[in-house]
């Protein structure tokens, strides 16, 4: 999880922002024009800073250049705008900031800006030594020694051989009781595969909807008519 921070002056943005941002699992603040955006920045640390360029106070890349003025832009900042000329965006990025993205922003452009935002966040934060240690190869644990480990297996139903004189029916595979209208069985089933795969993505919607082959709109509508707890996911 990461903390970013969202400047723009226009409420439905920072408010979509936001929903799409937490649902992917990260920390949030809000910040409607320069002042509170300083105020922010000054009291919080961040990964990321998604900011607006037209703002009516102080615009985008004035406060770009105090922070880097005053040596506080250690964390990428990924600029947006709606009118900004080539000349501005060249100008954001001269003064340090990671990229620019034009409004209206598409859902997959944020969220590959804000993925390769964070990884040189990650980077740049990691200590030479820490980031050859993680570079270096290591022996392939066992298959067995994965799922002994991997605490997201236990979102799914446990299965383990019957007892003797246990019920070895049907109705009893893997634990789901299969015993059941068709329609209840495989909401069960669904439910618990989808928890399952967002508890190993650490709740992240983007990466559940590529491990599953789903659009995230319908992923949304599958989760909400299944009542998966997406708060929870991202807790575990």
């Amino acid at each position: 999880m990461a903390n970013i921070l969202v400047v723009d002056d226009e409420l439905g943005i920072r408010d979509l922002l936001s929903e799409i941002l937490n649902d992917e699992g990260h920390s949030v603040d809000l910040a409607e024009n320069a002042t509170q955006a300083r105020a922010a920045r000054t009291g919080n640390s961040y990964d990321l800073v998604l900011l607006d360029i037209w703002m009516p106070d102080t615009d985008g890349v004035s406060l770009l250049k105090e922070w880097a003025t005053a040596g506080t832009l250690t964390m990428p900042v990924i600029m947006m705008s709606g009118h900004a000329t080539i000349d501005t965006a060249v100008e954001a990025t001269r003064i340090g900031a990671f990229s620019f993205l034009e409004k209206p922003i598409t859902l997959q452009k944020l969220l590959k800006a804000v993925e390769q935002g964070l990884a040189r966040s990650a980077s740049s934060s990691l200590p030479a030594s820490v980031a050859t240690a993680s570079a270096a190869p290591s022996a392939a644990p066992s298959a067995g020694a994965t799922l002994a480990a991997d605490p997201t297996f236990s979102s799914l139903p446990a299965v383990s051989a019957p007892a003797p004189h246990a019920d070895t029916g049907p109705h009893a595979h893997q634990g789901f009781d299969l015993d059941r209208p068709l329609r209840e069985a495989r909401d069960g089933f669904e439910k618990a595969y989808f928890e399952f795969h967002l508890a190993r993505e650490g709740g992240s919607m983007t990466r559940v909807a590529e491990k599953t082959g789903l659009e995230r709109t319908h992923l949304y509508r599958k989760l909400r008519q299944l009542g998966v707890d997406l708060g929870r996911s991202k807790r575990s």
